[in-house]
């Protein structure tokens, strides 16, 4: 009889144990990724302008207090010399841009960056009329932010979306 209650107790406890811990977890939600990414146009033309937006949110539970965001070209952007373009506008909400050209940009945003806000900037950048074709161009951007008064940090590299240089196509001479 002994051995029957010990059973039925073992299973309530392993039971009790295991909603416990899935009770704790974390939800797996769908959140707002930390930076996010849009580009007006995947396709590109030479002589044609893209615009790549940026939304940075705080989806932490306290104020970000300390931010740092890059911007570079990937290595592959950078390998094809054919590829001519550079970055001629910056605009921002709650954030200003430094550098220019084809080098890497840093973004400034205003702080303290309460929870569930956003900041956005949007890079404008110009294809050359002489640019090559059939390569793309794409960024990478390393984000460190602090938070929780400075007691807890995260950072990484986020990839932005890439743009494929073509060229027009051709219209044939009518005679």
């Amino acid at each position: 009889m002994r051995i029957t209650h010990l059973r039925r107790f073992a299973l309530s406890a392993v039971l009790a144990f295991a909603l416990a811990c899935f009770g704790m977890a974390q939800p797996a939600g769908a959140d707002t990724p930390d930076l996010s990414f849009t580009v007006d146009q995947p396709v590109a033309t030479p002589g044609s302008t893209v615009s790549l937006t940026m939304t940075l949110t705080n989806n932490q539970s306290t104020d970000v207090w300390f931010v740092y965001q890059s911007v570079q070209p990937t290595w592959m952007t950078t390998q094809r010399k054919d590829l001519k373009y550079s970055f001629v506008s910056c605009t921002a909400q709650g954030a200003a841009c430094t550098g220019t050209g084809t080098t890497g940009l840093g973004v400034d945003y205003e702080i303290p960056l309460a929870p569930g806000t956003s900041r956005t900037v949007t890079l404008t950048y110009q294809i050359a009329a002489d640019s090559g074709c059939n390569g793309t161009i794409a960024f990478y951007s390393y984000l460190y932010y602090e938070y929780n008064n400075g007691q807890s940090t995260k950072d990484g590299i986020h990839n932005t979306p890439e743009t494929r240089v073509a060229c027009a196509p051709t219209t044939p001479a009518t005679s």
